[in-house]
């Protein structure tokens, strides 16, 4: 009996082990997809156009300070990941919405 209890706590431990991994993995994940996403979106012709080169040049070194981030801290924990990633859309997000908000009229 006591074995099995041992087992289950082990089951136990083990879950949250597997779960803060997984989350660490979606943010690490979510914050990568969303740097080369920006990228290309800015390198598209019809949107990167439409940037002023101050905007463009700012998102582009948000997206560089990122990726070079990522590249120095891929055993970051999700916070650190999660922050990054709120940092990187804090500078992008504006610049975007800016753009489309000049496109549709």
């Amino acid at each position: 009996k006591e074995e099995i209890e041992k087992m289950v706590q082990e089951a136990e431990k083990y879950k949250s082990e597997d779960e803060e991994h997984k989350k660490k993995v979606e943010a690490k994940n979510a914050l990568e997809n969303y740097a080369y996403n920006m990228r290309n979106t800015v390198k598209d012709e019809k949107i990167g156009d439409k940037l002023a080169e101050a905007d463009k040049k700012k998102i582009e070194d948000a997206i560089d300070q990122a990726i070079q981030w990522l590249d120095n801290n891929q055993l970051a924990e999700a916070d650190e990941f999660e922050d990054k990633m709120k940092e990187l859309e804090s500078v992008c997000n504006p610049i975007i919405a800016k753009m489309y908000q000049g496109a549709g009229g």
